[in-house]
């Protein structure tokens, strides 16, 4: 069984915890972890873009000229598809490109991406997260206590507003309350600081 080290915000070890096989033991599978990937970021497109077809181009509504006798080709409309500034033919329109994906592979992806943080050495679990200030300073201060130096996800177990504040002008960390932990959010970022009732409710979860 995998376990791994608990800290407090002064980056101190006040113990151990052992992690569930089945979310921090399993092998990552690097398709799955693909599809989770591609479907938060297609699901994160607005897909707004649209392009007029020669119904909705202004102008063409009379015939250019006569059908026969002018030497020239006929043409039923200035706004046809082979002129300029006429409609395009196959054009992009506003969609949606979110796609689904089955419950047991959305799981799996997660715990593929837990495990992988896991094995690189990159999940650090904290006690608690208790800010004596709501200031970025005291957030900074306790990564810097943790040694975070790169990029960084925090993770608690319920919404945190203080937090929130506290991290959202830190250049690469991001904050988020487990109910809204993302498989891209893990692989994005370098550093996954949770706290320890937060990864409880994530091996409730998962498991």
């Amino acid at each position: 069984m995998p376990s791994i080290g608990v800290y407090n915000v002064a980056g101190e070890h006040v113990g151990e915890l052992d992690l569930n096989e089945e979310i921090f033991g399993i092998e990552p599978h690097g398709p799955v972890l693909h599809q989770a990937v591609v479907r938060y970021l297609a699901g994160k497109r607005r897909g707004t873009h649209d392009t007029k077809t020669r119904a909705e181009v202004r102008g063409g509504g009379r015939k250019p000229w006569r059908q026969k006798g002018t030497g020239r080709a006929r043409h039923g409309s200035i706004r046809s598809p082979i002129w300029r500034k006429g409609g395009i033919v196959f054009g992009p329109h506003p969609r949606d490109y979110a796609f689904p994906m089955p419950r047991k592979m959305r799981r799996l992806a997660l715990r593929s991406a837990l495990a992988a943080k896991l094995q690189k050495g990159q999940i650090t679990v904290l006690e608690r997260l208790e800010l004596p200030e709501v200031r970025t300073r005291e957030m900074r201060r306790v990564l810097d206590n943790l040694d975070v130096t790169g990029s960084a996800l925090v993770v608690t177990s319920e919404p945190d507003h203080n937090v929130r504040r506290a991290t959202r002008n830190i250049p690469g960390v991001k904050y988020t309350p487990v109910a809204g932990l993302t498989v891209y959010d893990l692989l994005a970022h370098e550093r996954l600081i949770i706290t320890k009732e937060a990864l409880s409710r994530v091996e409730e979860a998962l498991a």
